[in-house]
């Protein structure tokens, strides 16, 4: 049985259950591509996965079944459910539909049952509450027509890490499905906005992934601004107003606590983290221009990386760290560049119509999402690195500062909405540009940030 200890509010243990027999061969690969369909051959052999390479994906039908035991059970696959669901790459199936009732992590399904529905795969589990108080969690993955068990694993936990176990399946069950990591078991800082438009108060806040357990990491007293998460540990920087002031802090969402990175008159607020987390950059202004700076958090060191008479600003590290992506107006407007780290090799990559902003490089190192306005509307969009192949995701009156999950496969931004009473919004969208959900927040939220998988 192995430990895993993900921080010290939380803690848990989880083995793997034995695979019910090693799988004869895998006569079936589900590559899904444009225009292309699941296809299932040889069912009593057929090992089900999906590609997600590449193409358009066409999302695989997964039975779901409301884990037995206590009530936390239910709502666990529930949320498995909508993790799954967001992904754009799984269609959970009607539970009205379902022909067997009562499904136990320790019951082999009858699988004539599920396959009549059309069902791929199927997650069965059960959650018991232990006698020292502590919850049980068991699933199982099941291929319903090979007529075989995937994988399994067990949880146990304290009853109020419920919603975090679910996550953790969802992750699970994404990983062994798709070859890739999963995503549900992260969360985002972002920017909660209240009270009336002309005079909101700004707060940080952080939440899960879907928009649960929202915690408010500042009082509202300073207006705050583009909270970015650390790659490597539990820590982001933003910078706050205070008392007319820019400050650049470094916050430990664990712990609370609080260091002044420093002070830095006319910054344009757009600090990022290096991959490794032990230096950042940031765009400072000085008379009308603006350029790239890049800061060591140990000694304190700033290095110029950029030296041009324009708004050189929202800079971003590629994943191995050897280049950064920046948007600029040294061309007559605002377009994306990319150069080495050092500042060397400065080359324009966008060259569309319209104006581009918000650059972020990709976690798998293979796109760059932006902003784009153009016609009046502003777009949420990913090119490849070197600029070719762009593609349009959302459209509309004004959308802006994506943010990418950790396995590069969907994106989050904020939507601002019309009118008096109207305020920004967060949104999920998958790389296809065809699954977009609003993520709910207690109030207007904005400028998201989306955290590395939770340790």
């Amino acid at each position: 049985m192995r430990q895993h200890r993900p921080d010290a509010s939380f803690r848990f243990t989880r083995s793997l259950f034995r695979q019910a027999e090693r799988l004869v061969s895998r006569l079936l690969l589900l590559t899904i591509a444009v225009m292309a369909s699941l296809v299932m051959v040889a069912p009593s052999h057929a090992l089900i996965e999906i590609d997600i390479r590449q193409g358009n994906i066409q999302p695989m039908p997964i039975a779901i079944t409301d884990f037995s035991g206590v009530p936390q059970g239910v709502e666990i696959s529930r949320v498995i459910e909508a993790d799954l669901k967001r992904s754009g790459l799984f269609a959970p199936l009607d539970r009205n539909t379902y022909l067997q009732k009562d499904l136990s992590s320790s019951t082999v399904p009858s699988f004539a049952n599920w396959t009549v529905i059309n069902a791929q795969a199927l997650v069965s589990g059960t959650v018991t509450q232990e006698s020292d108080g502590r919850l049980k969690a068991e699933f199982r993955l099941w291929d319903v027509y090979a007529g075989k068990q995937m994988t399994g694993q067990q949880f146990f936990t304290a009853p109020k890490n419920w919603r975090r176990v679910a996550h953790i399946i969802s992750d699970a069950i994404y990983e062994r499905l798709t070859g890739e990591k999963g995503y549900f078991d992260t969360r985002i800082v972002f920017v909660d906005e209240s009270g009336p438009k002309a005079s909101r108060v700004k707060r940080l806040a952080i939440m899960d992934q879907d928009g649960a357990n929202v915690r408010y990491l500042t009082d509202g007293r300073d207006l705050v601004l583009t909270p970015r998460f650390s790659p490597t540990k539990q820590e982001i920087t933003y910078m706050a107003l205070e008392n007319g002031k820019p400050r650049a802090y470094l916050l430990n969402i664990e712990t609370g606590q609080r260091s002044n990175v420093g002070e830095f008159p006319g910054m344009s607020f757009s600090s990022r983290f290096s991959p490794d987390g032990q230096s950042i950059v940031l765009s400072l202004q000085q008379g009308g221009d603006a350029n790239i700076y890049r800061m060591d958090l140990r000694t304190g060191k700033i290095t110029r990386l950029t030296n041009s008479a324009s708004i050189d600003t929202s800079p971003s590290f590629s994943p191995d760290g050897n280049k950064i992506t920046f948007e600029s107006d040294r061309g007559g407007k605002q377009q994306i560049y990319v150069m080495n780290a050092d500042g060397s090799g400065v080359q324009r990559i966008s060259f569309g119509n319209g104006s581009y902003s918000t650059p972020v490089w990709s976690p798998r190192g293979d796109l760059i999402a932006f902003t784009k306005h153009y016609k009046g509307q502003f777009q949420i969009g990913v090119m490849q690195t070197d600029g070719s192949r762009e593609r349009i995701l959302a459209d509309g009156y004004h959308n802006e500062g994506p943010t990418w999950a950790p396995n590069g496969r969907v994106l989050m931004f904020f939507r601002e909405s019309r009118g008096a009473n109207g305020g920004p919004q967060l949104y999920s969208i998958d790389l296809t540009g065809r699954n977009e959900y609003r993520v709910p927040t207690p109030a207007f939220g904005s400028d998201p940030a989306w955290s590395p998988l939770v340790d």
